[in-house]
């Protein structure tokens, strides 16, 4: 099944539905057929998108387009006015995806008996009222209440039945996440063998997650997953089907260490990945090996933040000290050691792993090396306090209340935020999933927290997490609001949550960046700069947002009077030397070379800057200069091994007509008949001077306009 028709799957598509641009989007869909995909995902779940329309715009395309209506459709949504707006357009069969009991029988019976009605088949997640099935107990038991409250009560038929039994992200370095892989597979063997006519589907990408930027990696993952996944009983799997590598052709090495973490055969199975990953990489840098070899010779600050970076501890202790003796020397204070390089490092790691550079595993690994850095330091702070008379420092350096709210069950990357503060010495109330906003803000009084934290995955809790900013303002707090999921963004926290709470609102984009966050919330030094530059940034997104949506609009009168006047007594064009057709034929790549535009490159690759710039400035140089001179190689081999035939082709042609210029002919059947260089003058022009010249060789046929009247076709 072709996930590029998946918001949250393509960036690349989403950018062209919240940009209107339907026509591009098709193009996406139809080359997903074209790789092979047999189903079409198409999901339009986005905070700053209208679901229902563009669900129904969408497909109503779709139906239009021979070459992509062959394949039938898979309506995705979180919501189910979204779904019903995707089954009124689809034509034939379509699959829904999803519908789950986590808020009860009565509304999975409801919309279960409306997917029969519009003759649709249902994918059915492993959700309930207790939460997502994380393991193969709980899998199997969701499964199988579903599937008898659909074939006993519903009357659906169990071929229309497909499972989806929770794909997990494996090799996250998280010890409770190591039966992911294997849970899944060993489920969707079990659903097969006792439940009859049942399909099983997963969304396969996910799996892969903790190795976001390292697609030949992520690419064998899945292989091997689908391959075991498969001889289990897996009917079907969400995932780009225009890069998936053969089991078959993956390196010996790296599919067995990929075995071990999917089937979860060894208790060093992710530690022994990590270590081959990166040379799989095909855009790793080979110059950072060689720098890493040497980093012991670096300056103390940047011995920190290399070994946060890289989650080394074996001399995170010992260079602590170092740094700390030197702050000390200076009348400094221990705690600075924390605020300056340690952060810095996080910081650093933040960064990477936004960026797609760094994985899951590798981050909880930095956090480890920083909760041992703070430990040391821990007991100099303490004494220090003592010393000056103050209170000793409190167990942990702030309570923080995290919970996935209400209509949402997901909660992994809600676990990953808790391990990481966990590591940093912060207190973390984690109240689970779906939890509604009363009981979130009766936590927040009684445990007396700093900050409260909100996640989310799918759309509907996007609005929930309004919800519980208006509670919030109405009910008088003050405390920070953290905002952080897969379909959160600025733009939905700028527009949607901050105008609903007084309080400070602050969008965080991943786990590792919760650390500094919430650092600087709590740092009488730090918070204030930090929310001037959040308040900056949501002003100028709101101001953006209304730019787009309440454009001002001019009476019709005022619009012509705009119009732009063109003095054509000023000269008459000059005519081409050579109209017509040409073809430009045998162009070698070296020619197109300095005249590619460089700039949409970086900007694919999610890469900010302006090209040249971005080559050499300090925040983006060392990665910018890495992707181009990759592309320079790239477009030497192509050049070299003779791998395009370039061609290109202009036309020169005379203008048309007007197209208000419009002809009538008393021989209806002439008219329609009459060859392309009839002169103008055989034909009588209706309120327009008719011009002298004949009539174009090129001229299109003609076609009828009313009985007897005749214009050129557009």
């Amino acid at each position: 099944m072709g996930e590029r028709t998946n918001i949250t799957g393509s960036a690349r598509f989403r950018t062209l539905i919240k940009n209107g641009d339907f026509d591009a989007a098709l193009s996406v869909a139809a080359q997903q057929v074209d790789n092979g995909a047999q189903v079409i995902d198409v999901n339009m779940d986005e905070g700053m998108v209208d679901g229902v329309a563009a669900m129904d715009r969408f497909l109503k395309l779709v139906a239009a387009e021979p070459d992509i209506a062959r394949v039938p459709i898979m309506v995705d949504s979180s919501k189910w006015e979204v779904l019903e707006a995707g089954l009124k357009c689809v034509q034939g069969k379509a699959v829904v995806n999803s519908i789950s009991l986590k808020e009860g029988e009565e509304p999975f019976l409801a919309h279960a008996r409306l997917c029969r009605k519009y003759g649709a088949a249902v994918v059915v997640m492993a959700f309930d009222e207790a939460g997502q099935a994380d393991s193969l107990e709980r899998r199997t038991q969701v499964c199988e209440r579903a599937y008898r409250l659909l074939v006993d009560t519903v009357g659906l038929s169990p071929e229309d039945i497909i499972f989806d039994p929770n794909v997990f992200a494996v090799a996250t370095g998280i010890e409770e996440h190591a039966t992911y892989g294997r849970d899944f597979i060993e489920a969707t063997r079990w659903i097969k063998q006792h439940l009859p006519g049942a399909l099983v589907s997963g969304g396969i990408s996910n799996v892969s997650f903790s190795f976001r930027g390292n697609n030949p990696v992520r690419e064998a993952i899945h292989a091997v997953f689908l391959y075991h996944a498969i001889a289990a009983g897996l009917d079907m799997g969400i995932l780009n089907a225009g890069a998936l590598a053969v089991y078959d052709e993956i390196e010996p090495e790296l599919r067995e260490r990929i075995e071990d973490v999917v089937l979860n055969r060894r208790e060093d199975a992710t530690e022994r990945l990590l270590e081959i990953a990166e040379t799989y990489n095909v855009s790793a840098n080979e110059a950072a090996e060689a720098d890493e070899e040497h980093w012991r010779g670096m300056p103390v600050r940047e011995r920190i933040t290399h070994a946060l970076v890289k989650g080394l501890d074996a001399h995170i202790e010992s260079d602590t000290e170092l740094l700390r003796a030197e702050i000390d020397a200076a009348r400094g204070h221990p705690i600075e050691v924390i605020e300056g390089p340690l952060m810095d490092g996080m910081n650093v790691v933040g960064d990477l792993f936004g960026a797609g550079k760094m994985f899951l595993p590798q981050v909880v690994k930095s956090a480890r090396v920083m909760k041992k850095a703070v430990a040391y330091l821990i007991p100099y702070i303490e004494r220090e306090q003592e010393a000056e008379g103050r209170a000793r420092v409190k167990g942990t350096n702030g309570t923080v209340v995290t919970a996935t709210v209400k209509g949402d069950v997901h909660d992994i990357g809600k676990n990953i935020v808790g391990v990481v503060l966990q590591c940093n010495n912060y207190e973390v109330i984690d109240l689970g999933v779906m939890v509604p906003a009363q009981r979130i803000l009766d936590t927040a009084r009684e445990v007396e927290a700093d900050i409260i934290g909100l996640s989310g995955l799918i759309t509907p809790s996007l609005d929930e997490m309004v919800t519980v900013a208006s509670e919030m303002q109405r009910q008088g707090f003050t405390l920070p609001l953290l905002i952080g999921g897969a379909t959160t963004s600025r733009a939905h926290t700028a527009v949607k949550v901050d105008p609903r709470y007084d309080g400070p609102v602050v969008w965080v984009k991943d786990a590792s960046r919760s650390v500094p966050v919430v650092s600087a919330l709590l740092s009488d030094a730090q918070r204030d700069p930090l929310l001037a530059g959040v308040t900056a940034d949501y002003d100028a997104l709101r101001a953006r947002h209304a730019a787009k949506t309440d454009r001002p609009l001019v009476d019709l009168e005022a619009a012509r009077a705009n119009r732009v006047a063109v003095d054509w007594s000023a000269g008459v064009p000059a005519a081409p030397r050579r109209p017509g057709v040409h073809v430009v034929d045998d162009v070698r790549v070296s020619e197109l070379r300095p005249y590619i535009d460089w700039q949409p490159f970086f900007n694919a690759w999610e890469m900010r800057g302006s090209f040249p710039e971005i080559l050499t400035a300090p925040a983006t140089a060392e990665a910018a200069r890495r992707l181009f001179d990759d592309a320079q190689e790239m477009l030497d081999r192509i050049e070299a091994e003779d791998w395009l035939g370039l061609r290109g082709v202009v036309g020169l042609f005379p203008p048309r007509p007007t197209a208000t210029t419009w002809w009538c002919s008393t021989t209806t059947a002439a008219a329609v008949n009459a060859p392309a260089s009839t002169s103008c003058a055989s034909r009588a022009p209706i309120a327009r001077a008719c011009p002298t010249s004949p009539w174009p060789t090129s001229s299109p046929p003609w076609r009828r306009g009313s009985p007897t009247i005749w214009a050129p076709s557009r």
